[in-house]
This record gives C-alpha cells, structure tokens and sequence, in this order.
C-alpha cells in the first residue's frame, strides 16, 4: 500500500501570520494535534504541534533558565537558549513552527512512512506534490490500514483496490448525506472497510453499505465501529 491508498486528503492548514492564540483554538476545535503551515501559494513553509504550545510565557510554562556568569559554555548553548525564547514568547505561527520538514509523495511505500514517523519520532507527515501539501499520513492512518488487512502479505493488483476507493469517494462525494472523511475509508483485497462512530444512525451506515456495494470488483463491506465523541457538561 502506498501513501495515495490510506492518506487524509481534507487537511487542515495554517498560514504563517495566524496567531499563537488563534492556532491554539483552531487545535482544540477541530480536534487535531498538528498542521502543515502553508504561504499564500499553497506551497508548504513549515509544520506546527501542540508540542510547540507546551511552553508558553502566557501561561508560565517557559522554560526557566538560571542565570550565571558568563562563561565559554554558556556561549556554546546561547543559541538554544534563543530557541527556547522565541518558542516561548513568538506570537505567530512563523515565529514557532518547524521550518525543516520532513515529507512524502502520494506513491511513497507505507513501509517507509512507518519507518520514517518511527526514526524521526514524529505523529504525522505531509503528502506534498510539487511543493503542495495534497494529503497528511498520521499513525492512526497506519494503524487502520492495519485494521483492514487479514494478516496477509500485500498482493498483485492493488491498483484495483485503489481504484475501487477512488470511485466510492467521487460516489459519496456528489451525496450531500455522505459526509465521511476519506481517511474513513480502506480498501483492502476489494473489502470496504468504514471506520463509523458508534452513534452513527442506522440509516446512514446502511447508505454507506449500498454506495460500496454498487461499485465494481467490492467483494464485501465492513465497519468498524470507533467510539462517539464526547460532549462535556458545563
């Protein structure tokens, strides 16, 4: 399987002027814990986390640093000590974010996404052609390709199953009840595989089962049921 097969194709981005404040309320509401950072051009500039909201001026989570004299060593470790200023107290995102990004094509192996997210120990990794960002490969991507296999080797013709996910998307994409998210769909050996939540109503889980079983070469349909999301109390 390769990237184009399990990536998320509706990301979210930032622009490099967005505030620190803003860019925090946009993680807490949309529910994600990273974005790639793009100009005006759509062309990718950095990445940005909620790790580089951890330590902040405005809340007193700056790292502190105790002053001493200075000295040959302190010379030596002035410019993570700047770092750590500009982390703590950059107002924007361009002042905060990652500038060396790590990145993959739509035909990068996801052996090799793997293997990457696990040596550079990082979550997620932009999907870029021609320098724009057209996907993003998370873990949980990975782990749900996983979900999809039957513990076999990958097998010849997986084109088709690339094919057979292509067409279901433009299928539910012209239906104004399908509103599923494309990394929610897995086809594997010409099984459809639904990543649902649980309190998804009956009627849409059947919709999704017929829009699958109307496309050529599907051979059956699964769900797999993750739990709602939950609403806090106030």
């Amino acid at each position: 399987m390769r990237a184009m097969d399990v990536m998320t194709t509706d990301v979210i981005t930032v622009d490099p002027d967005t505030t620190v404040q803003n860019l925090a309320t946009l993680l807490a509401e949309r529910g994600i814990s990273g974005a790639p950072v793009v100009d005006s051009n759509g062309r990718l500039v950095g990445v940005i986390s909620e790790g580089d909201l951890l330590h902040r001026a405005e809340i007193g989570t700056a790292r502190r640093h105790r002053v001493r004299r200075r000295s040959w060593w302190l010379d030596h470790f002035a410019s993570d000590l700047a770092r750590d200023y500009v982390k703590s107290h950059g107002r924007t995102v361009k002042e905060i974010m990652t500038r060396d990004v790590v990145t993959v094509t739509e035909d990068t192996d996801l052996a090799e996404i793997a293997a990457l997210l696990e040596a550079k120990r990082i979550k997620r990794v932009p999907v870029v052609r021609e320098g724009k960002v057209v996907g993003i490969i998370s873990r949980a991507n990975i782990v749900r390709a996983v979900g999809a296999t039957k513990g076999t080797a990958p097998r010849e013709g997986e084109g088709d199953d690339r094919s057979i996910r292509a067409r279901l998307l433009a299928e539910l994409g012209r239906e104004e009840w399908a509103q599923v998210w494309p990394e929610d769909i897995i086809v594997r050996d010409g099984i459809v595989h639904f990543w649902i939540s649980a309190d998804e109503p009956a009627e849409r889980r059947q919709a999704l089962r017929v829009a699958a079983e109307t496309i050529a070469g599907v051979r059956g349909v699964e769900e797999h049921l993750v739990p709602a999301p939950m609403i806090p109390a106030f």
